[in-house]
């Protein structure tokens, strides 16, 4: 895994980079609670096949997840790896 340098990254599309330069984190908003449901489990076998979890939070139809790598203190190619594999669930 390797730290990406600040400086030349762009977010993949629809995703915020934190104020601290540390994270990434989009909201996702399905029809109703199994979209939800069923979304969050495509992406938790996706993440832990690549042993790469998200911090994630959801209420109802809607799921926040943000995205970074604790070993690196920042944001590493997994993120953006794990992020443009989320994008495909969509």
């Amino acid at each position: 895994m390797n730290k990406i340098d600040m400086n030349d990254f762009k977010a993949p599309e629809g995703w915020d980079v934190a104020t601290d330069k540390k994270s990434i984190s989009k909201q996702f908003k399905f029809k109703d609670f199994n979209e939800a449901w069923s979304f969050m489990n495509r992406v938790a076998l996706k993440a832990e096949s690549m042993n790469h979890h998200p911090e994630w939070f959801n209420v109802y139809n809607k799921v926040d997840i943000t995205l970074t790598t604790h070993d690196v203190e920042g944001l590493s190619d997994l993120d953006v790896k794990l992020a443009e594999a989320i994008e495909a669930f969509v």
